[in-house]
């Protein structure tokens, strides 16, 4: 357990504009700042943090919170490592015990993978700097090959023993489960049952979140070993997915962010290569296919992306269907190719710094030159090859999201192949009429052809028929509640009382002994009319910081406003009325609409009750559950006239 001084301590610092910019480039609106959501796929931002509530909240899928609710959404992690995480981000102490078996078998599986993966990141990291064989063997690989031991450190690489089953035997004598070294994939169980290391003898390429975690591991084999392969990844498992994250994000994002660019690569020692060469805003697909998670991951931090290609052609051809998918995502693609025979590890190793940069500013092309250049050659004169190229570069124009990207990319074609542009229009707006293309996982655009028809969205139904009147109370409370409601005077000692906000609803609600089905819900009542009661006040950071997240991320959200006043209208001499000011009759109205949907669930349980008691011929009870309900009606009715023709949602 953390104890609450040092969980006071840890909010304090941690700000949520600085949290989340981690992950999620903001841009300022106004006092709040905006971004895409990390949650869901979204085109437009809807993502709004707020620096003077410390909450974030995304308009479009719903989730907000604090600083530790992100991190626990985005990183999946649990509220007390959250918060450690945090701690560790801003050099707060958190005393800790050593993990034993029993607190591994404790913690949930995910978490306990975590933990291992990053001992094992540990365990691997020394092996290579302070181990004879580490030394000798992964040690003076790196340095043959040219790699700064400022760089290995800074990737987190070690060295995995020759012994095959050395890292199991530390692993299990340390307290780590011989369940959870299988499920990560850093040991392999044989059928007979032992368990030996499934990358020994190799160097080892950690590969981490977006927070530093490290979720798995790559590992590349020394000796010479036909039967053996080159490079070997952990498998899939429930913290590694590697379709859904790319090599060196960890490390990059930030320059991602500043520079406004992405340079995507194929390898590890790639990404170490280019950061030696000064470039730092550098990931690697890390020998896979580029999918479309990892490319919505990039895009998170820039729209801008550069793809180098090793001077492999065959290489090319094969892994050439990621340009379509960057460009299917709204992306600005660039291709840079380098000379035959060289990866971006071997040539940044070839030439300096300055002329390896030049080369890659030199030789950037979009994508229609590079596939026009690479297929060409193929095609030469034959008319039907040169009629394919024409189609494979308009299926790439037609993934395009927006018209206008794709009207400039049609006229550089048509200048290209000497092609009529309305041919090729024709052609894109073929394929994007297809119901094949339609159906494909991207960015509808407004102005497809044909329209698909859309089936009607079920209203999401929630338990309580009375969900949006009680979260229409506490968000006045969480809102408003300090706020004066009413002033009355005296008349025997002229003093003045005044009512707050919250003492009238609380005061209504507790007086008629209503309850809030919602159970988050009735937490925050719980605990705001407790502090009424006391005469105190808690406002709504008490709520926003609460240890309970489900209180905390829910406060948030009632807290985010969807808009603010517009400086041009605050500057002006012009009235707007505020919500605010609009107190005296919003409030009465939403507890009126609370009763009103109280009374309503009543009344609609009596009526189940009453045809209970028809179907058993229960005469009694019947005419007391009728008396109980024409109550109910009347009361209704008394509300609805208070009500009149306004509508409270």
């Amino acid at each position: 357990m953390i104890d609450h001084a040092t969980i006071e301590r840890i909010l304090d610092a941690a700000q949520i504009v600085d949290v989340v910019q981690e992950f999620v480039p903001l841009k300022k609106r106004g006092v709040n700042m905006l971004g895409l959501c990390p949650f869901h796929n979204e085109k437009t931002p809807s993502f709004t943090v707020s620096p003077t509530k410390g909450i974030f909240k995304c308009f479009g899928c719903g989730k907000g919170g604090n600083a530790v609710n992100f991190i626990m959404e985005h990183e999946h992690l649990g509220y007390p490592e959250a918060l450690k995480y945090l701690a560790r981000k801003y050099h707060i102490e958190v005393e800790e015990k050593q993990l034993t078996s029993e607190d591994i078998e404790k913690q949930n599986e995910r978490e306990s993978m975590l933990v291992l993966t990053s001992y094992a990141g540990r365990v691997f990291k020394e092996n290579l700097l302070h181990t004879d064989e580490g030394i000798k063997v992964g040690l003076s690989y790196f340095k043959e090959r040219g790699f700064r031991q400022d760089t290995l450190k800074k990737f987190d690489i070690g060295y995995s023993l020759e012994q095959r089953e050395s890292f199991s035997k530390k692993a299990i004598e340390d307290g780590y489960r011989e369940e959870f070294l299988v499920k990560t994939g850093l040991s392999i169980k044989h059928d007979e049952g032992s368990i030996f290391d499934r990358f020994f003898g190799r160097v080892i390429f950690p590969i981490h979140s977006l927070s530093g975690q490290i979720l798995g591991f790559g590992g590349r084999i020394l000796r010479s070993d036909a039967k053996a392969a080159k490079y070997l990844n952990s498998p899939e498992s429930e913290i590694y997915h590697k379709s859904k994250i790319v090599y060196g994000i960890f490390q990059a994002r930030k320059k991602i962010t500043s520079e406004d660019r992405c340079y995507l690569v194929e390898g590890y020692t790639d990404v170490l290569s280019l950061h030696e060469s000064g470039i730092e805003n550098v990931v690697a697909s890390s020998g896979t296919a580029l999918t479309q998670e990892q490319i919505r991951l990039i895009k998170r931090f820039t729209q801008n992306i550069t793809i180098i290609y090793d001077g492999d052609e065959a290489g090319i051809k094969a892994s050439i269907r990621g340009i379509d998918l960057v460009l299917e995502e709204g992306m600005n693609v660039k291709i840079v190719l380098l000379p035959d025979g060289e990866d971006p590890d071997s040539y940044s190793k070839k030439v300096s710094n300055e002329e390896f940069a030049a080369y890659i500013r030199d030789n950037e092309t979009d994508f229609i030159r590079f596939k026009t250049k690479l297929l060409l050659e193929e095609a030469k004169n034959d008319p039907v090859k040169r009629a394919d190229l024409i189609r494979n570069i308009v299926s790439s124009i037609a993934v395009i999201p927006e018209s206008i990207t794709r009207t400039v990319y049609i006229k550089e074609c048509s200048t290209q192949m000497a092609v009529p542009e309305p041919v090729l229009y024709n052609e894109v707006n073929k394929i994007r009429q297809q119901k094949s293309f339609q159906n494909r996982n991207r960015y509808p655009g407004p102005e497809d052809l044909p329209v698909p028809k859309v089936a009607p969205v079920k209203p999401f139904i929630h338990e309580s028929g009375t969900y949006y009147s009680e979260k229409e109370i506490i968000r006045l409370l969480l809102k408003y509640g300090g706020e004066v409601f009413d002033r009355k005077i005296n008349k025997e000692d002229g003093k003045e009382t005044v009512m707050t906000v919250a003492d009238f609803i609380v005061r209504e609600i507790v007086s008629d002994e209503l309850i809030f089905d919602n159970s988050v819900f009735s937490k925050i009542f719980s605990d705001y009319s407790f502090h009424v009661s006391q005469g105190l006040f808690p406002g709504d950071q008490h709520f926003v910081r609460h240890s309970d997240p489900d209180i905390s991320s829910e406060s948030a959200s009632l807290l985010a406003d969807s808009y603010e006043l517009s400086s041009i209208w605050r500057t002006k001499q012009t009235f707007v009325e505020t919500e605010a000011m609009k107190l005296k009759v919003l409030v009465p109205e939403s507890v009126l609409k609370f009763k009103s949907d109280k009374l309503k669930s009543l009344r609609n349980s009596i009526l189940s009750q009453m045809d209970e008691a028809s179907k058993g011929g229960d005469a009694e009870s019947i005419i007391a559950l009728q008396k109980k309900y024409d109550t109910l009606n009347k009361a209704l009715s008394q509300i609805s006239k208070s009500l009149g023709d306004r509508i409270v949602l």
